[in-house]
């Protein structure tokens, strides 16, 4: 099909009450995994990237290039997006330019009416290329790219004056954190989240952190409006995990198993597995 903007996916996912999974990509593997999980699911998906991790496999334009030629070759066939996260103002920008079909821009650090500025060009910018955006208001807790945040409740009063720039998607601070939760962990703001998916004209709204949230919570939230769900930091432990127990059971030590194609193949299936699960979760599969 190749990519295509997140606009229609997450309007129909809002429509039916189910979210679409983004799952970070940061290497080759992880791109296969989402994709083959995704195609095997029959659920649209979008790939995320973080600034850093676009740096890390050498900048935006081989990140497109990438996406492409596996979309091409692996034959795949349900809505696929690709989506700059937590964007700065910069980096959106470039990401418009080099062949993202969505972006965030994250100005929730800034004054709102700063926020509400560049978000605004932002979209100008976008739209006219047919690229998706989602904006936040609140910042999320934890840490996401080495930028730490104690998390907020974002004001529905001001949810409503970025929603109506003419954004695609909505990122709400509500209580969620990027990383592992602590034991001490609060839970979602769901009143909030209610308020302001009431005061934001149906606009699909975005849950970022999602490795955590147990699963009574996240469909309560997707009830309220919820349509897209970010996951990374739960593919990165799961990833780790099948490495080391490859490694602890000495496996590469026995015949070719350094491959690097045999040592990375546990943690490629891990991930498959956890996208798969998250996408049932989130009642995507057979959307497509």
């Amino acid at each position: 099909m190749g990519l295509v903007s997140a606009k229609e996916m997450l309007e129909k996912a809002r429509k039916e009450g189910y979210a679409v999974g983004q799952f970070n990509i940061n290497n080759l593997e992880w791109t296969k995994a989402v994709l083959s999980a995704a195609e095997e699911n029959k659920s649209p998906v979008i790939l995320g990237v973080s600034e850093g991790a676009g740096k890390y496999m050498v900048g935006y334009n081989t990140v497109v290039a990438m996406v492409k030629g596996m979309i091409e070759t692996l034959n795949i066939t349900v809505p696929v997006a690709l989506h700059l996260d937590h964007g700065s103002y910069e980096g959106a920008l470039a990401c418009i330019e080099a062949g993202f079909t969505s972006v965030m821009f994250d100005g929730s650090h800034y004054p709102i009416e700063e926020n509400i500025q560049k978000t605004k060009d932002i979209v100008k910018h976008a739209t006219e290329r047919g690229i998706s955006v989602e904006a936040e208001v609140g910042s999320i807790g934890g840490e996401e790219d080495g930028v730490t945040g104690t998390g907020e409740v974002a004001d529905p009063k001001e949810c409503k004056m970025i929603a109506d720039l003419g954004i695609t998607m909505l990122a709400a601070g509500i209580g969620n954190i990027h990383g592992k939760y602590p034991e001490n962990w609060q839970g979602l703001n769901m009143a909030v989240l209610k308020e302001i998916g009431e005061t934001t004209n149906e606009i699909p709204l975005v849950l970022h952190g999602g490795t955590g949230i147990p699963d009574v919570m996240v469909r309560e939230a997707i009830s309220y409006g919820v349509s897209k769900i970010n996951v990374n930091t739960e593919c990165q432990l799961v990833f780790a995990a099948a490495t080391r127990k490859y490694i602890e059971e000495g496996l590469d030590l026995k015949g070719k198993g350094f491959d690097p194609r045999k040592l990375l193949k546990p943690g490629y299936d891990a991930i498959i597995k956890v996208v798969k699960e998250k996408m049932d979760l989130f009642e995507s599969s057979f959307k497509a």
